[in-house]
C-alpha cells in the first residue's frame, strides 16, 4: 500500500499528530471537539464500519464536514453540500514577520467572530483559537484584520482564517498577515500551506503571487449522520 502524504488526509494527520491532544476518538474517526471545528476524519478509502463509527462519534443527526478529502458517505448520511477548493503549498514563500501584526488571545475572540461574520473567511469558532498562534491589525483600536493557523499535519501548519474588514481591504493587510503567519510556521520549522476555495479566483492569485503553489484540489464534504437506527 502506498504512504500518503500528510496534506491529502490533513485533518487524519493533525488528529493523530501535532493535535492528537485535542481529538475526540469513537473506533477509527476522530475529529475536534466541535467548537474548536466541525472537522472529522476518517482513514483513507472509508469504509462502512468506519463510517459507523463516525456517527457514533458525532451523534444522531449532526454535521461534520471533510477537512479538502473526496470522501463520499453512505446512503444513511445526508450529503448537505459539496465545495470545490485548492490546496497551496508554501515551501518557498518569502515569509517575513509584520511589526504592526499582534499576538491575539481568548480576550480577543468576541472582536475575531464579529470580524469572522463580517467577512466570510471559512469556519471560526470561539475555541478555534486553541488551534495555532493567531495575530492581527488594530486600527483605532478596533480588529481590522487577521490570520492564524489551523491544521497542523507532521511538518506542515494550515495558514487560515484571513480576513480583512471591507473598509480596510486593497491595504495590502492580508498579504502582510499571511507571510507574518508564514514566518512563524517556518520558526518552528514546518512548511505553511493553506486551502481556499476554487471560485475565490483572486485570493488563488494572491497567494500564487506570494510564491504558493498549487498542490491538489480539495473537495470539501459537508453531510449530516443518521438521525437513528431507522
Amino acid at each position: 500500500m502506498t504512504s500518503q502524504h500528510p496534506l491529502d488526509n490533513p485533518a487524519w494527520a493533525s488528529l493523530l499528530g501535532p493535535h492528537a491532544a485535542l481529538a475526540e476518538r469513537y473506533g477509527t474517526a476522530v475529529r475536534y471537539p466541535a467548537d474548536i471545528s466541525p472537522f472529522v476524519a476518517l482513514p483513507a478509502e472509508p469504509g462502512q464500519d468506519d463510517w459507523a463509527d463516525l456517527a457514533a462519534l458525532v451523534g444522531p443527526g449532526a454535521v461534520a464536514a471533510s477537512a479538502g478529502v473526496p470522501v463520499v458517505p453512505p446512503s444513511d448520511w445526508q450529503l448537505l453540500r459539496e465545495l470545490a477548493g485548492v490546496q497551496l503549498t508554501g515551501d518557498h514563500v518569502a515569509a517575513v514577520p509584520d511589526a504592526e501584526a499582534i499576538p491575539l488571545g481568548l480576550a480577543d475572540v468576541p472582536e475575531m467572530l464579529d470580524l469572522v461574520a463580517r467577512t466570510q473567511p471559512g469556519p471560526f469558532l470561539p475555541r478555534t483559537i486553541e488551534l495555532g498562534g493567531y495575530i492581527g491589525i488594530r486600527r483605532g483600536g478596533a480588529l481590522v484584520a487577521m490570520a492564524g493557523e489551523r491544521l497542523q499535519p507532521p511538518g506542515w501548519t494550515e495558514i487560515s482564517a484571513v480576513c480583512t474588514a471591507e473598509a480596510y481591504r486593497g491595504q495590502g493587510l492580508a498579504t502582510r498577515l499571511t507571510l507574518a503567519v508564514a514566518a512563524a510556521i517556518r520558526g518552528r520549522g514546518d512548511a505553511p500551506f493553506l486551502h481556499a476555495s476554487a471560485s475565490n479566483v483572486s485570493a488563488i492569485r494572491l497567494y500564487e503571487s506570494l510564491g504558493f503553489r498549487l498542490r491538489r484540489e480539495a473537495t470539501f464534504v459537508i453531510a449530516r449522520a443518521p438521525t437513528g437506527a431507522g
